[in-house]
């Protein structure tokens, strides 16, 4: 071991005599040692990328020609023996097809009848071919012989006699002088080409281990999934049942699964599993298989299909889910109308590739996720839809306020923009207004047909969690009895859809105190982006619907947006499945409105109501003008309905005979059109007219 060593020198400049020669103190640097330069040198050499190349590559060929080797061998011994019948007759066991299993063991037991009758054949064999050698020689050397006899008599010459056998004979050497020629070098080739295609085989079937194979083979973006492929995944997912069942079987695991069908942009498969492995040990390693088959943790998605320990694997083109769908038919399709009872809304397009359709007829919806994951686009894209048909009345509560529904204006017969907590008191008295028209409608006679009536509520988690209380000290939020929105919306999740009286809520980052469970359940169609936990999906989806594989806590916030998981009736699912993953079309600002102008192009003129107003005078005359629109005439059931929906607390009881008695008074009475009692535009503004004169008329007196 070398150590610092320090010299001692004498300065050579000479100096006073009576002063001592100054001493010059040099440290040389420390040696190292030559082992220590000679390991530097060979970790340097080993690590270098050259030599990690050329080893892998040494490694490769080698292990491609070794296992290449196996391959040809196992091929030849199967050919040879009933080993593939007896591989495949174990498969057939282990999972539990005992008709093909027969169907195995009888092919296996008439190639073993085939196999022991050449043998016997075998036994005989060297006697009848003795038999068949001298009889062919001798019959060989007799035609011989006469031919010579022929050439003897045609040349006159007794030696022509042998002269055919002799040449056999000369010919028969000169093939002995060939192989004997040729021989060495085929001692030495042949080996040289059994290597090569054993190789060859190896090769092929990249017989070696992914650290020795090529960076390209190696990454495997791309690489198609093979039966091969699946299998070995599923062998390497860290479950012993699973790894130790695939060892036994005799047919490597291919017997677990189905056939590997195409499936949008992507392949779907079902495995079914060995005994003792459970579905949920699958689910839950869904990153570790994910990567054993070469792709991103979001291309794979494992499902529960009906059948038994069976799970199905959706597994994803390279990329292709980073993919946009295109556009929606709403944008494509300008003449498009929607009809809400019969028609479902295009909503976007499944893992498949296919159409996304959602039946929206009396069902109450409930779409949630994390901040900005395009939960506002996804259900206003199913408005947008059902703005198409004129009968549907709208009604919209945006708690966020940031002019996501603006286009509404003109449509929705109330239009709340704003995050504040007036905002929400005024969205709590919309919904209030809505449970009014519901009993309105449940105590007419049966058999009566309502239109449908929407409220809905985007960012519906500020109006629970908001603090604020009414004058008899009720709450406005909150998930107790007393709470005034909480109450609103379960009395219309509980008798709304008998009449068309339905509720549709957007929110956030769901939890049980800014969505209570009454309510998250009281929904037919619900749907989640990504969220950040399961617990949170089991709050947006409900428990079946997690445990039967949906995921949306799985979903790459920022990176799937726009995906939903969606649980629901409405829609198809394929069968034997609680859930289907959509990823919706989306609709931008501008295209919103092109929509909603051909939307209202299709009806009479809407007035919107931006605030519900109450406890307050009202002008009735100067009301009635206002919800007339800029239409000429309106049907007085449909006035009736838009003056409830302007303030509830002065109309929400008037009947027909209320509307006439006040437009008579005022000398603009209803009249018959087309057979229907309407309200004409221009006898109220008329009437207005008139009662403004006749009232300045009268103060100027």
């Amino acid at each position: 071991m070398s150590e610092n060593v320090v010299h001692l020198y004498k300065d050579p400049t000479p100096g006073p005599e009576d002063t001592p020669t100054p001493l010059t103190v040099v440290a040389e640097a420390p040696t190292v040692p030559l082992w220590v330069r000679s390991g530097r040198a060979i970790r340097r050499l080993i690590t270098d990328e050259h030599t990690t190349t050329v080893v892998r590559a040494m490694a490769r060929h080698s292990l491609y020609t070794f296992n290449g080797g196996r391959i040809v061998a196992r091929r030849t011994w199967d050919s040879r023996t009933g080993a593939r019948y007896e591989r495949m007759l174990r498969a057939a066991e282990a999972s539990g097809n005992y008709e093909v299993a027969e169907e195995w063991e009888e092919r296996l037991q008439r190639f073993r009848d085939a196999r022991h009758r050449r043998r016997m054949d075998l036994l005989h064999s060297p006697l009848d071919a003795a038999k068949g050698v001298a009889v062919g020689t001798g019959m060989s050397i007799g035609v011989l012989v006469g031919l010579g006899i022929v050439m003897a008599l045609n040349t006159k010459d007794v030696g022509d006699v042998i002269t055919p056998l002799r040449a056999t004979i000369e010919f028969i050497a000169a093939l002995i002088r060939i192989v004997q020629i040729i021989w060495p070098t085929a001692v030495v080739v042949g080996p040289l080409l059994a290597l090569l295609a054993m190789w060859t085989v190896g090769s092929k079937q990249q017989a070696a281990p992914q650290w020795a194979l090529p960076a390209n083979v190696r990454s495997g973006e791309g690489e198609p999934i093979t039966p091969s492929i699946v299998v070995k995944a599923l062998r390497d997912l860290g479950v012993p049942a699973l790894r130790n069942a695939i060892k036994d079987m005799g047919d490597g695991g291919a017997g677990m699964l189905g056939p590997i069908r195409m499936a949008g942009c992507g392949v779907e498969v079902d495995v079914l599993l060995p005994s003792g492995v459970s579905t949920n040990e699958v689910q839950n390693k869904r990153r570790k298989l994910a990567e054993n088959l070469t792709r991103h943790e979001h291309e794979v998605f494992i499902t529960i299909p009906e059948a038994a320990r069976t799970v199905r694997l959706w597994v994803a083109d390279s990329g292709a889910l980073d993919e946009p769908i295109g556009p929606s038919p709403l944008v494509s399709d300008e003449t498009m109308l929607a009809d809400y009872a019969k028609g479902r809304a295009p909503w976007g397009q499944d893992l498949r590739g296919d159409a996304a359709l959602l039946s929206l007829f009396q069902r109450m919806i409930l779409v949630t996720g994390l901040s900005n994951q395009g939960k506002t686009a996804a259900l206003r894209a199913l408005v947008l839809w059902l703005v198409l048909d004129r009968r549907v009345e709208f009604r919209i509560a945006d708690l966020k306020g940031a002019g996501d529904w603006a286009m509404f204006d003109g449509l929705a017969t109330v239009l709340i923009q704003g995050p504040t907590d007036e905002h929400v008191i005024e969205a709590t008295e919309m919904l209030e207004a809505g449970v009014e028209e519901m009993n309105r409608r449940l105590q007419e006679p049966p058999g009566a047909v309502f239109d449908p009536l929407i409220c809905i509520v985007d960012e519906a988690q500020v109006a629970f969690m908001c603090p604020v209380k009414d004058e008899d000290k009720r709450p406005y939020g909150g998930s107790k009895s007393n709470s005034r929105y909480f109450m609103a919306c379960r009395k219309i999740h509980n008798q709304g859809r008998a009449v068309n009286v339905l509720l549709w809520q957007g929110t956030q980052d769901p939890t049980d105190q800014n969505l209570p469970k009454l309510v998250r359940e009281g929904a037919h169609t619900r749907a989640s982006l990504a969220l950040g936990t399961e617990s949170q999906a089991r709050m947006a989806l409900g428990d079946k619907a997690v445990d039967g594989g949906a995921a949306p806590h799985l979903l790459r916030p920022g990176l799937d947006k726009g995906t939903l998981v969606v649980a629901s009736d409405g829609i198809e699912i394929p069968k034997g499945q609680a859930s289907i993953t959509v990823r919706t079309h989306y609709i931008d600002n501008d295209t919103a409105y092109a929509i909603t102008d051909h939307a209202k192009a299709l009806r009479d003129g809407i007035t919107t109501l931006h605030a519900v107003e109450s406890g307050e005078e009202r002008d009735e005359l100067a009301d009635i003008l206002t919800v007339l629109g800029d239409a000429s005439r309106v049907l007085t059931a449909d006035v009736l309905k838009r003056l409830s929906a302007l303030s509830e607390d002065a109309y929400g009881t008037w009947t027909p005979g209320d509307l006439k008695r006040v437009l008579e008074d005022a000398g603009a009475e209803p009249y018959k059109s087309g057979g229907r009692m309407v309200v004409g535009r221009e006898r109220v503004t008329r009437a207005l007219a008139n009662r403004d004169a006749d009232g300045s008329a009268s103060a100027s007196e």
